[in-house]
């Protein structure tokens, strides 16, 4: 049978890498006039055989050519695909054997594909990306991706010599998938997709579910081994719904794995923060750790908010099935994990998701939708059902691969509002004249409902800096559906308060009493976050007036009453013992500091210790954080002395269990400081910041006080106190001490 010529146009879009249906010329194809085809294209290639065992035994075919790269063999009694091999030898003289990626079949079943085009594939990982499989009795790995506007795809990797020749890829429309199966590629494989775009581009971009990729500055996705982890942490799963109720106490340490404490080579390992994070935590009294972005970014700078790989764990500090291992044996300890997530923006990247098919696909083509200027980064397209799917799928796949305990899903306010840190002529109005983002609004009601419903007792929290209301609110009831959301203006407020000089409080007072008004009006967390130690802002310590000593006290003053005041709690490492410098995302955080027991900072570091137990035993302090019956002001008129007095209860009847907490805000001590109490008794003084065992001057009222019959504060009884300066005192009845 005479070689079958391709037509021009045909065999043009073949050497070009254009043709957008390889598969309609590559491999086996029968012959209209019986018999069948097999046809090989690779411009590297001199020639080819086609290797076949058939009832004669094994033979070769060699293929006839009348065009630069293009072979095929005439097989007259095959009629119907058969398994083959391919035997070429290069231009540069190498020989290559490989079975033909052109003679397998799709993987990808009509359904999934359905799925991910109605933007519901919640396991998305498991059929886009690369996974490692066997398909039609042969091992390799089957790559798929949705490149809709594409007018050609190929894998190139170290396993086809980076040939975008090699692996062509089979488009599946209407879908806008393009898959291959690549027979004998394995585990640890690197790759890129080759995409020929829309607008003539031609770009080799990494794998948008890749779920490995290389260490920075590379940037290839990397063929991931089916996981092998075996997790130990059913105890833990069966009680994290106790863990996550709404009177527990939950006090999260805030970390940045790659700058917590360094290794002499550089970023830790998960290993290694294993033996000395996960102990300390513990230690601490820490209920859980929340990572910065785990997820892999080119740049260090960016923290990990700069995301390319969002099903990629970055190779900072190990492999996946590493992280696997530090978040199980961080439930071992007791603590819950929660990841930092980043579903309102993506970096311009060349290899990252910008302009991934020739379109701005994942964002929105007119800037004034798609681009964030005070980021340079692109916008998820929310209304889109396919980017909804993939951002809602890798929510899922880090809560159920990595077993994760929540998510704190970064910038919520930016994706609200469509005019968010732009000019006045640089948004577009929704369809009502707004500007709220309803796509966003639908896609977080809509990722939340489906993590309550496949991931339950899982914390969803928001970083939403406005008054947006609902935020915590379900969706069924009209609201967004996180469980929690950060308190920035509780943050903003408090910090700017303990920032002012003492003598100039009492002009701020409002900025501690004002968020009473809306403590209950959504689940709140209290941050003081990484964000307030950053960009000529100061760490904590340095944020507050006065020398040296009252930079601690206020210090200790300030955290007294974050745990004292309703809310769940997070603070970012470091604070708990006075780091003086910024934080540096380069560097280990000042751990010599703490060398002295007897210095101010290992003193601000018990106090954060005994804190973190007092919240956790005392139920007052946590039992009823989400509820105003939780709380009642005893005074917060006292302006002009900076003090503030606050009563906080727990649901046992009675009061017995109820915590007094008082605070003196300027640097000069009160003695005889009368304060109103609920019942008559001895209170015990059950914390004082000026203890002496945290580096304070042990200004106290030797244990406790018995109340007076003298009316205070609307109360039959009271308490006369000594209040230490830029010092606070939790007080709880109790016994007096037995005379020796």
């Amino acid at each position: 049978m005479p070689f079958c010529a391709l037509p021009p146009p045909v065999y043009q879009a073949l050497k070009n890498g254009t043709h957008g249906d390889p598969f309609s010329v590559l491999g086996f194809h029968r012959d209209e006039g019986g018999g069948g085809r097999i046809r090989v294209f690779n411009p590297a290639f001199q020639s080819v055989f086609i290797e076949v065992e058939d009832r004669s035994g094994a033979r070769s075919v060699l293929c006839e050519t009348d065009s630069e790269g293009c072979f095929e063999a005439f097989f007259p009694d095959r009629e119907e695909a058969f398994p083959y091999r391919v035997r070429a030898l290069l231009h540069s003289g190498e020989t290559a054997l490989y079975e033909d990626p052109y003679a397998f079949g799709p993987v990808l079943a009509d359904f999934d594909l359905h799925l991910i085009h109605q933007g519901t594939h919640y396991t998305l990982w498991n059929h886009l990306g690369a996974n490692s499989r066997e398909h039609q009795g042969v091992p390799g790995a089957h790559f798929a991706v949705w490149a809709p506007n594409a007018a050609a795809v190929s894998v190139v990797g170290d396993f086809n010599g980076w040939n975008p020749h090699a692996h062509r890829m089979r488009r599946r429309d209407p879908f806008g998938v393009w898959e291959i199966f690549a027979p004998r590629v394995v585990p640890g494989s690197c790759y890129k997709f080759r995409i020929h775009g829309a607008d003539g581009s031609v770009q080799e971009k990494m794998d948008p579910l890749g779920r490995e990729s290389e260490l920075r500055p590379r940037t290839g996705s990397v063929v991931p081994a089916p996981s092998v982890h075996a997790w130990r942490d059913a105890a833990w799963e069966a009680r994290r719904g106790e863990t996550h109720a709404d009177g527990a106490p939950i006090a999260i340490y805030e970390v940045h794995l790659g700058s917590w404490q360094q290794e002499a080579g550089g970023w830790p390992s998960y290993k290694s923060l294993s033996e000395r994070l996960i102990p300390y935590a513990r230690g601490m009294g820490y209920t859980h750790l929340e990572f910065m972005p785990l997820q892999e970014h080119p740049l260090d700078e960016s923290w990990g908010y700069q995301v390319t790989g969002y099903y990629s764990p970055t190779k900072r500090y190990g492999s996946p099935e590493d992280l696997k291992a530090f978040i199980d044996a961080c439930h071992a300890a007791g603590l819950g994990v929660i990841l930092d997530w980043v579903p309102a923006h993506f970096p311009e990247d060349a290899h990252g998701l910008s302009r991934f098919d020739g379109t701005e696909l994942y964002a929105h083509e007119d800037p004034r939708r798609g681009m964030h200027r005070e980021w340079g980064t692109r916008v998820f397209n929310y209304g889109r059902r396919e980017v909804a799917n993939f951002l809602i799928a890798n929510a899922l796949y880090w809560l159920e691969e990595f077993h994760l305990d929540g998510l704190r899903v970064d910038a919520v306010a930016s994706m609200l509002y469509l005019d968010y840190a732009r000019r006045s002529d640089d948004w577009l109005p929704n369809p009502d004249g707004g500007n709220i983002n309803h796509e966003a609004v639908e896609f977080l009601r809509h990722l939340n409902s489906i993590v309550a419903r496949r991931c339950p007792n899982r914390l969803m929290i928001a970083e939403e800096s406005t008054a947006f209301p609902g935020v915590t609110v379900p969706p069924e009831r009209g609201g967004l559906g996180f469980d929690y959301k950060w308190n920035m203006g509780w943050m903003h407020d408090f910090l700017t308060y303990m920032s002012k000089d003492p003598i100039y409080r009492r002009f701020h007072h409002d900025q501690l009493t004002f968020e009473m008004s809306y403590a209950f009006s959504e689940r709140f967390i209290l941050p003081l976050s990484h964000d307030e130690c950053v960009h000529g802002k100061g760490s904590l310590l340095r944020k507050m007036p006065g020398d040296p000593w009252q930079q601690f006290a206020n210090t200790r003053a300030a955290f007294a009453y974050f745990y004292a005041h309703p809310g769940k709690k997070l603070h970012f490492m470091g604070m708990e013992f006075g780091q003086w410098d910024e934080w540096k995302v380069k560097g280990s955080l000042d751990w010599h500091l703490c060398d002295s027991d007897r210095g101010a900072h290992a003193g601000l570091q018990n106090l954060l210790r005994d804190l973190n137990r007092l919240y956790q035993t005392e139920p007052a302090l946590h039992d009823l954080d989400l509820s105003h019956e939780g709380f009642q002001w005893i005074d917060f008129h006292d302006r002009d002395q900076n003090v503030l007095c606050q009563l906080r209860r727990a649901r046992a009847a009675g009061g017995e269990e109820d915590v007094i907490a008082v605070f003196n805000f300027s640097p000069q001590p009160y003695h005889d400081y009368r304060v109103g109490v609920p019942r008559y008794g001895y209170y015990a003084e059950i914390l004082n910041t000026d203890s002496v065992l945290y580096g304070g001057g042990n200004v106290g009222n030797d244990g406790g006080r018995q109340t007076e019959a003298v009316p205070a504060h609307n109360f039959q009884d009271s308490l006369r106190l000594t209040l230490p300066p830029l010092g606070a005192l939790f007080l709880k009845l109790g016994e007096p001490p037995k005379a020796v």
